[in-house]
């Protein structure tokens, strides 16, 4: 007992020391916050929630109850204007949706991506996930090495001598589906555009048979954990440290996990067949192909090719996928404009089992749905700039230190800038019709606009040309055609069609 009373004579001023401390670091962050609200005040904005987390609450409950923030925020930029205020704990967000501003932010290098997000997808609960890579590496001097190191692989030249590669790809996808016809059974397109997607990518940057058609693999599930892992972390800055989360937490760092540990095989696969001189995918030309040809990589460099890995992988299907499956079901509701792209199809391609890259050019119509699709339902629908320097928008001062949040789902779903934009309707994109004024970017604009838009898009064209070529399909009743936010937006339902042969013999 003597001890004790000992124990606490000695720990009771220093724990007295400790909650004073902890006390003034207190009033000081409510002062710095309070700071904060004062400098930024002058922008418009919705009403914060509450004095530490601003609108935080709005994300989380909406991101719990499966909704799109993004639609909550069309009607804040309908209220407040083109530019507005966002508040969470002590920082500042800014959504942008005027088209000079977007213009100058984003065809500038002066303004760089965000660095809190970006951490995030750097280490996602403490497991490396996105890195350094491509998208994420917000360093411009790293990034632009590593576009560099790209360019090449996404070429036209280089992309034209893909088209075998997708015809075939897209071949394995037709003979399943022709299997399904037979059977009259109902088909989930958004697994089926997954697969092929993800076959794409793996023989084209990668050399790899996945196969996906005929195997089970963990890949897709993978990527859809570690996206969701994205937008929690983003959503919601506690999300981490509440016990309840610990379960899903585990399979974010498993699927992370995966994704790396694959890559690393595969890379190191890639390194001993070009040691023995066979050829590589372009991806890994030039100084990535100097690289794989050591004998040993430094740590650092082991880990920004794996970066890079897990970005392609994720970012070159998971988004082709779900423009696919959005472009499927629109053409389901609406079969006026499929009856007319079918007429396209078949004055073009006619009865060729393969797609010439020719071909593609003359498919203006389909051009014009793919373009109205990601308009709909931009799979990428958002990007987040840092501003280290004061900017004025539409005459409101906007001191540095804020993230702009430029969002193409937004600004394409606003009337002022889309008539009746919720309506599906391709004719907007015709080649006589007037290009929106940096009111649609979903591959973002400027130096940081996706490397892979082109090969995106010459591949769901590929895809969707032989798919109306080849079979009628329809979307079976009951489902509905929300949307799903995974940081990507793809169907909440899994799509289901009945398919149907279109010729017989």
């Amino acid at each position: 007992m003597a001890v004790c009373a000992v124990l606490l004579r000695w720990f009771a001023p220093v724990l007295y020391v400790l909650l004073f401390v902890l006390f003034v670091a207190f009033l000081a962050y409510c002062a710095y916050i309070k700071y904060i609200h004062m400098k930024y005040d002058h922008i418009p904005g919705p009403p914060r929630q509450s004095f530490f987390f601003g609108h935080m609450g709005t994300f989380t409950e909406m991101t719990k109850k499966d909704l799109i923030v993004y639609d909550k925020c069309i009607e804040w930029s309908e209220t407040y204007g083109p530019v507005y205020r966002l508040n969470v704990l002590h920082r500042v967000l800014i959504v942008v949706t005027c088209p000079e501003a977007t213009k100058d932010i984003l065809m500038s290098a002066k303004y760089p991506k965000d660095k809190f997000l970006h951490k995030k997808m750097f280490y996602l609960f403490g497991q490396r996930l996105l890195g350094n890579g491509l998208v994420t590496a917000v360093d411009h001097d790293l990034w632009y090495k590593h576009r560099r190191v790209m360019d090449p692989a996404f070429s036209s030249l280089y992309l034209r001598g893909l088209m075998g590669t997708f015809n075939e790809r897209a071949e394995k996808l037709m003979e399943r589906l022709s299997e399904e016809a037979e059977n009259q059974t109902e088909v989930s397109m958004l697994h089926m555009m997954n697969c092929v997607t993800m076959d794409v990518i793996a023989k084209v940057a990668f050399g790899i048979e996945l196969e996906l058609f005929n195997n089970n693999s963990p890949f897709p599930k993978a990527i859809e954990t570690s996206l969701l892992g994205i937008l929690m972390v983003a959503r919601d800055v506690f999300f981490e440290y509440k016990p309840q989360n610990r379960g899903f937490i585990k399979e974010v760092r498993e699927a992370c996990r995966l994704l790396r540990s694959t890559g690393a095989q595969w890379i190191n696969d890639r390194k001993k067949a070009m040691q023995n001189g066979e050829m590589c995918p372009k991806i890994f030309s030039h100084k990535s192909s100097n690289q794989l040809e050591k004998e040993s990589m430094s740590k650092e460099d082991e880990e920004i090719m794996l970066d890079n890995f897990v970005t392609f992988f994720i970012a070159g299907q998971e988004t082709t996928a779900n423009q696919l499956a959005f472009c499927i079901m629109e053409l389901g509701r609406h079969p006026e404009i499929l009856e007319k792209l079918k007429q396209e199809i078949d004055e073009v391609i006619g009865m060729k089992r393969d797609i010439s890259y020719d071909d593609l050019g003359n498919l203006t119509y389909l051009t014009q749905v793919l373009k109205e699709t990601l308009r709909l339902y931009a799979t990428a629908p958002v990007t987040n700039r840092d501003i280290p320097v004061d900017i004025k928008i539409n005459g409101v001062h906007i001191p540095a230190g804020v993230t702009a949040m430029l969002s193409t789902y937004i600004s394409s779903r606003m009337e002022k800038f889309f008539k009746d934009p919720l309506k599906f309707d391709p004719d907007r994109f015709h080649p006589d019709a007037p290009k929106p004024y940096y009111s649609y970017y979903p591959f973002s604009l400027g130096p940081r606009s996706c490397l892979g838009m082109n090969f995106a898009q010459m591949e769901a064209k590929v895809v969707m040309a032989k798919l109306i070529q080849r079979f009628d399909f329809t979307l079976v009743p009951g489902q509905n055609f929300d949307i799903k936010d995974t940081v990507t937006l793809r169907p909440k339902s899994r799509l289901f069609c009945t398919i149907r042969h279109r010729h017989t013999q």
